[in-house]
């Protein structure tokens, strides 16, 4: 099987198969078509052989639209973005607002020790109110409405509401900083912007009002018409700031009347999301309002196993594309359970019984927060049982296998562990989970549906069954592809980001390798961060998968190469943050060496093993830095 892989024995097997929404998918497609498929892979493939599929997904997922459609697609060769159900018309915002009864639809907690229920009569309310508003101050369809909000439920609102105009929604969270909010906005030219004005984040209090007063200020001059500012997260007052309106100015003008959803086509653009911009100015990506909802929805219900009445909670912030995504709870009619604030205070136990006590049973996490837990020696199952969690998610990282099989055993051996890889680019997974397969260490179960995933060599040659790393590629178009980047009028930028190393095939930029026994899949980091020391190639999970076992004494951790001018071959270089007691000398470093020889090899040894007083983020751990 290569060296990638060890002998694979199951941490967790699906306890009844028949009863997920996969299994059902399977059977309806089976039973419309007159097909055999007996099991997940066999899905997979006529999901991305068939067009047809997605016709099929369509009357599964149920799908809410004016007109329906008869046709899928529309040209369905890459680079050209296909049109997808041409006839068919529906509303993103209705999809998820369909319902008016008194059920719980979103909790909102946060810092602050309040937990708010809001019900779907509530929460259409809500909405309604806004989106009256924001008809009469002028918005209109393709308008575009910005925010810089936290994770609440204002933010749901203000996105819905733009939603049901058919206004192109993009936000960012409040603590991003102003050259990179004005990077992203002054681009677009918002109509609208709706911005916080003071925050409660790692139990301290955070005046935004100088930083909002400078971004308006800037935005003026590139079309702005109306700012609203939203009151205090700390007190509930409103904070005036000069030539904006208070968001309770901005409601008056509500007339009552009823919630109207605008019918548009299904490529009618609808987020704007934003890439990690490590080169140049970040790009924004323009996704359609009708992928973002099927795709999101399919993962949700089929791949996280949420079923309606289930509570669903990641967490996250409005600046990352998880944020969009689990927006489709409320179309799967399961709770959306919101957090705002740090995760980390005043501890993590106090965040984790927040999970227990909230019944929740899809939990969306990382790989950081994971180490963070088992690094601290904290017992989640300590804390609370856990009882309603069916699915553990962690994406954003490489999820090692030490890690699975800790994680396995902290949260319960009932749970379905997953380790999710996607993007901003296509706002949605690429690879991920599903309770119909048993899980493996170190591994992701399974191909997304109607994701043609391959693994490609340099040449273009798909390896994917040699169990050999190589590029991930999607040979197929999906509805989630972005629409165009904004500003790139004659798609020569889209061109050459996504389709410059093979022509017609989406290149993602992640290294992967493809277990042959179990066709799981691992993903090794960005493929531009592969490590070359003397010819070997490897990622720089590998490494982390070792300094798991240092978790007590090491914090975070940073692996690149550095090749100078002057050096015949790269080196590794492997840069670590401590915790606090336990210093980097010279008997670490000889043991986190012994340990990376021992579980990989000699050629695997960085060169240098260096302190360092924090690990810079840019979108994942594993960008690759010009050292």
């Amino acid at each position: 099987m290569g060296p990638y892989f060890e002998n694979p024995k199951p941490l967790w097997t699906p306890p009844r198969p028949p009863f997920t929404a996969a299994e059902r998918l399977r059977q309806l497609i089976n039973r419309k078509h007159g097909l055999h498929l007996e099991n997940y892979h066999d899905l997979h493939k006529y999901s991305v052989e068939s067009y047809t599929f997605w016709l099929d997904l369509w009357e599964f997922l149920d799908i809410i639209s004016s007109v329906p459609p008869k046709k899928v697609i529309e040209n369905g060769i890459m680079p050209e973005v296909p049109v997808w159900f041409p006839e068919a018309r529906l509303n993103y915002a209705e999809n998820h607002l369909y319902r008016t009864d008194d059920a719980i639809a979103c909790t909102a907690g946060g810092e602050t020790g309040v937990v708010r229920d809001y019900s779907y009569r509530q929460l259409r309310e809500l909405v309604r109110q806004m989106a009256c508003a924001m008809r009469r101050h002028g918005l209109q369809t393709g308008d575009r409405v910005a925010a810089i909000v936290n994770n609440t439920i204002t933010a749901v609102v203000i996105c819905f509401a733009a939603a049901s105009i058919g206004a192109i929604f993009m936000s960012t969270g409040s603590d991003m900083g102003t050259p990179t909010i004005l990077g992203r906005f002054c681009q677009v030219k918002p109509k609208f912007v709706f911005a916080e004005t003071e925050v409660l984040y790692g139990g301290n209090v955070i005046d935004l009002a100088p930083k909002i007063s400078e971004i308006l200020q800037a935005l003026s001059k590139h079309g702005l018409q109306q700012a609203i500012t939203l009151p205090s997260l700390v007190t509930g007052k409103e904070i005036t700031i000069l030539n904006s309106s208070p968001l309770s100015k901005f409601l008056s003008l509500d007339d009552g009347h009823e919630l109207v959803f605008e019918q548009l086509p299904f490529g009618h653009p609808l987020f704007i999301l934003y890439t990690s911009g490590t080169s140049g100015t970040p790009k924004g990506l323009i996704h359609s309002a009708g992928g973002a909802l099927m795709q999101t929805k399919k993962e949700i219900r089929i791949h996280f196993g949420a079923n309606p009445g289930d509570a669903f909670f990641q967490w996250t912030t409005t600046g990352w594309m998880l944020w969009n995504g689990m927006l489709s709870n409320f179309s799967n009619g399961s709770r959306l359970v919101l957090y705002d604030g740090s995760p980390f205070h005043p501890d993590i136990r106090t965040f984790l019984k927040f999970v227990n006590d909230q019944g929740v049973s899809v939990f969306g996490t990382s790989p950081r927060f994971l180490a963070e837990i088992h690094g601290q020696g904290i017992k989640p199952l300590e804390i609370g049982p856990f009882e309603a969690l069916q699915t553990l998610s962690s994406t954003g990282a490489v999820l090692t296998s030490p890690m699975f099989t800790w994680a396995q055993k902290a949260f319960g051996e009932h749970v379905h562990l997953t380790s999710t890889c996607g993007a901003t680019d296509i706002c949605a997974t690429f690879v991920t989970g599903n309770n119909t397969m048993p899980v493996y260490a170190g591994e992701t179960q399974c191909k997304t549906l109607g994701m043609d995933i391959q693994v490609y060599d340099s040449q273009g040659n798909n390896i994917e069954h040699t169990g050999v790393p190589g590029e991930m590629v999607v040979v197929r178009p999906h509805p989630s592809l972005p629409l165009y980047l904004w500003g790139d009028e004659s798609g020569k930028k889209y061109r050459e980001t996504y389709y410059s190393m093979y022509p017609g095939v989406w290149r993602q930029g992640d290294f992967i390798v493809i277990n042959p026994a179990t066709k799981g899949i691992k993903i090794l980091g960005r493929s531009d961060g592969v490590l070359n020391p003397s010819g070997v190639r490897f990622g720089a999970a590998e490494i982390y998968s070792v300094l798991e076992q240092f978790s007590s004494e090491i914090n975070d951790s940073l692996c690149v190469g550095q090749q100078r001018p002057q050096d015949t071959s790269e080196r590794v270089l492997l840069f670590l943050k401590m915790r606090p007691g336990h210093p980097l000398d010279d008997r670490l470093v000889a043991k986190i060496k012994s340990a990376i020889r021992t579980a990989l090899s000699a050629r695997h040894v960085p060169a240098f093993v260096l302190p360092v007083e924090d690990i810079p983020v840019c979108g994942s751990k594993y960008c690759r830095l010009s050292l």
